[in-house]
């Protein structure tokens, strides 16, 4: 038989461990499932496992590296009384109480566990390039995230990589840090919208590489530059940088939950407004995987914090 639990919670960032530790001192026992070790998605402990310095989540005033800090969150939510499995959902059904989550082969007969209630916190990953060490660079000189790692390249130059609105919207951000911020494109006009390429255009700061992709990332240890080619011309060149912003998109790691859960016309998940909970009652939903606008650990682990208290107060109604 199944193990049933009150609370699963499948994810283990900001939100996931924050619900976890919300839901052990309200005496749920939650179940948190931290996924399995990757270099990109539903890895244990998000996206900040991938983050050297961490130099805006309060309380921390010299910083903290990102796999410090998420350990912290382990620590604490074990404290209370949390149970943590290094496992990946890899089937929901939510269509009936207590709802089924399969870990391992998704054909099996019975679920591996049953929860009354489940907080979805699985998150959401960056595009990548797809690159040669491309891992191995970030939170050395690449980063996917300007209003968290922009501080760093003060007086530099730098790179960003992409053309729709997050990407000018990055660089025009930067700009108040570097001295000079380079826009490639792989092609010779922009998807963002006229406000934001004219507000691009605008400032002396950005610059534009039109036509052109990275081929290959340059340095040793951190990010010194970057190979680029021209995709017209085909020809190659290098260019001295000390810092790159891959802002080519995100994706939400909702794939399990398709045609249980309402998502919007990007994959993430939707939301109640003012609340974490979903279309179905008892699952919520925190974190990066229904937030698209902000995107922060600390905004992350508020939500972790009300999808907690929403399955708490919704499980004591069920009893009551």
């Amino acid at each position: 038989m199944p193990d049933t639990h009150e609370v699963v919670i499948i994810g283990s960032g900001p939100a996931g461990l924050t619900a976890a530790i919300y839901s052990a001192r309200a005496n749920l026992s939650p179940l948190v499932l931290e996924g399995e070790p990757s270099n990109t998605s539903d890895q244990p402990g998000g996206q900040l496992m991938l983050t050297t310095d961490v130099e805006n989540y309060p309380g921390f005033a010299d910083g903290i590296t990102g796999p410090e800090l998420m350990q912290a969150f382990r620590d604490q939510a074990l404290r209370f009384g949390t149970q943590i499995e290094t496992v990946k959902a890899s089937r929901v059904d939510l269509t009936k109480r207590p709802f089924g989550i399969w870990v391992g082969d998704p054909q099996a007969l019975e679920p591996t566990y049953q929860a009354q209630s489940v907080i979805v916190a699985t998150g959401a990953e960056s595009l990548m390039l797809g690159l040669d060490r491309e891992i191995a660079f970030v939170g050395r000189g690449l980063s996917t995230c300007a209003t968290c790692d922009g501080f760093f390249f003060r007086g530099r130059e730098i790179a960003v990589v992409g053309g729709g609105d997050s990407a000018i919207e990055e660089a025009t951000f930067l700009t108040r840090f570097a001295s000079k911020v380079t826009i490639i494109h792989r092609r010779d006009t922009l998807r963002a919208s006229k406000i934001m390429q004219k507000r691009a255009f605008d400032n002396p700061k950005i610059e534009f590489l039109w036509d052109t992709v990275v081929a290959k990332y340059l340095g040793n240890g951190s990010i010194s530059g970057l190979r680029v080619q021209n995709v017209k011309t085909e020809q190659m060149s290098d260019l001295s940088l000390s810092g790159v912003f891959i802002a080519i998109g995100h994706k939400p790691n909702t794939d399990v939950f398709k045609g249980q859960l309402e998502m919007k016309d990007n994959g993430y998940l939707i939301t109640q407004p003012g609340s974490s909970r979903t279309n179905i009652e008892g699952v919520f939903a925190c974190g990066d995987v229904q937030d698209d606008v902000y995107r922060q650990a600390v905004t992350a682990a508020g939500s972790g914090c009300m999808a907690a208290l929403d399955a708490e107060r919704w499980l004591e109604a069920q009893h009551g």
